[in-house]
């Protein structure tokens, strides 16, 4: 009888990075296919490089590998991987029964290191690439909005207290650095990231050294020539059976990184978005709440603040694994880092999913932005009336006493009574400030206190963003974006 349930996916657990939250190309990076198909292009050039260096292996056989790659059979794989209770010579086999000629030489003098920690280098680094092109094209939309907002004066805040007013494009720019931090993170590892190459079971290269007849040359040779056509400019130097799980760390440490700055922009956003200052893109037919048919929630910030901190925790595992690596190796890292790589890439797609489209659809509220920062600015604004009537002629210590009192009576009225900053009234009706009197509109102008935040955006574009587009205007996501 056939069992249904296991027929259904809605009957068995599916991750929702994979089914609500990660795009289609990062998960088909990750998927057991790609991996496959990783194997065998990992065999391939094991097989040709042996030919190259002239073991015992031919052409022909090299080319039925190479036609036989693409027909993976997965029921066989599972059924051979039941009788051998070996994931790695399951493939093996089946791969051979595709090739039969070649057969005798899959996997010559390899461990199943080769395959296994071969292939998580290689989807490490599809996926590093997949996050900078994702990386670049949030920085085009932060780019974007913090040109056109560069004057907008906003109210600054230290300690979520009000303080001297900045930009919105001055404090947009400080999410997109972040985010090039991010990118420059990604790009470095991406370039350092090397191969584990042809190492052997413990490291040593013995079962390469025996096949090359003790010919150390051809060894090395082999290990570049594998590393190279895999993708790579190097390999590690040293290494035991498995590839340093230090580098799990670093990969993962640049991946997390991402989630440290989306985070920040996210809060960011919320903090904003409960002041009717700044709010993220809302569909025409999306509901804020089942119970409250007015809210506006911004889901899509909370969802990012969500998957980041879920990210920052999967990061220290990395390290975690790697010192618990006993002597050449240990197993008790597989299952872990097979749920913890796949799951950070994952999430961190699934995160600039959602930046990227928050990013390219913010929804800024000047006449919002420009009450809040009125009702708060006289206060601001205190020192330079203070300077502009003792320049005409006041007593400072005076003045400022009289500052002093008007400024605590404003704020117990906006704390106590009807929330109104009456403090210019206050200060217009003293004659100890008449000779500012015809001026203080223009003293508590905004513009005059947000210092170089515009000139500070337009030097940071030109000088340090705008090279970086440059040097990346091919580079484009994968298409596709957020799901829910």
């Amino acid at each position: 009888m056939v069992n249904n349930m296991t027929q259904d996916p809605h009957s068995t657990y599916s991750s929702p990075l994979a089914v609500r939250y990660a795009s289609s190309a990062m998960q088909e990076n990750f998927s057991s296919r790609r991996r496959s198909l990783v194997w065998r292009d990992l065999w391939i050039a094991l097989a040709d490089c042996e030919r190259e260096l002239g073991l015992d292996v031919t052409e022909e056989q090299v080319e039925e590998l190479r036609a036989a790659r693409d027909e993976i059979d997965f029921d066989r794989i599972a059924e051979l991987e039941g009788e051998l209770r070996h994931d790695v010579m399951a493939h093996v086999h089946a791969f051979g029964e595709k090739a039969p000629k070649a057969k005798p030489i899959i996997h010559l003098g390899a461990t199943s290191c080769f395959v296994a920690d071969g292939s998580d280098l290689v989807l490490m680094k599809e996926g590093l690439r997949i996050l900078r092109a994702r990386l670049v094209g949030v920085v085009r939309s932060l780019n974007e909005f913090c040109r056109e907002w560069r004057e907008q004066p906003v109210l600054g805040f230290t300690h979520f207290q009000p303080a001297q007013p900045t930009t919105m494009g001055k404090r947009a720019s400080l999410w997109l650095q972040d985010f090039l931090l991010d990118l420059e993170e990604i790009e470095d590892v991406l370039d350092r990231l090397p191969f584990r190459g042809v190492k052997g079971t413990t490291g040593t290269q013995a079962s390469f050294f025996q096949l090359f007849g003790g010919d150390h040359d051809k060894v090395r040779k082999l290990d570049h020539s594998i590393a190279e056509k895999m993708g790579f400019s190097r390999s590690v130097p040293v290494c035991g059976q498995t590839y340093p799980r230090k580098w799990d760390g670093v990969v993962l440490n640049a991946v997390s990184g991402i989630a440290a700055s989306a985070a920040k922009f996210a809060v960011d956003l919320r903090l904003m978005a409960n002041r009717r200052e700044l709010e993220e893109p809302f569909g025409k037919k999306q509901i804020g709440s089942s119970a409250m048919p007015y809210k506006r929630n911004p889901m899509r910030s909370e969802r990012i603040g969500a998957l980041s901190r879920y990210l920052l925790n999967l990061a220290p595992n990395a390290l975690d694994t790697a010192s618990n690596q006993w002597l050449e190796r240990t197993l008790d890292d597989s299952a872990n880092r097979r749920i913890a790589i796949p799951e950070s890439f994952l999430a961190a797609d699934a995160i600039l999913l959602l930046v990227q489209d928050v990013a390219s659809g913010l929804v800024p509220y000047p006449k919002v932005l420009d009450a809040n920062l009125a009702k708060e600015m006289p206060f601001m604004a205190t020192e330079s009336i203070l300077m502009a009537a003792v320049q005409a002629g006041g007593d400072r210590q005076d003045l400022h006493e009289r500052i002093r009192v008007h400024s605590h009576e404003a704020a117990s009225r906006m704390k106590t009574e009807d929330g109104v900053n009456d403090l210019l009234d206050r200060i217009r009706s003293d004659d100890a400030f008449a000779s500012v009197r015809d001026s203080l509109d223009d003293l508590v102008d905004p513009c005059h206190f947000v210092g170089r935040a515009p000139q500070q955006v337009d030097e940071f574009i030109a000088e340090v963003v705008a090279p970086i587009l440059r040097e990346r205007a091919t580079v484009q996501p994968p298409e596709g974006g957020i799901k829910v």
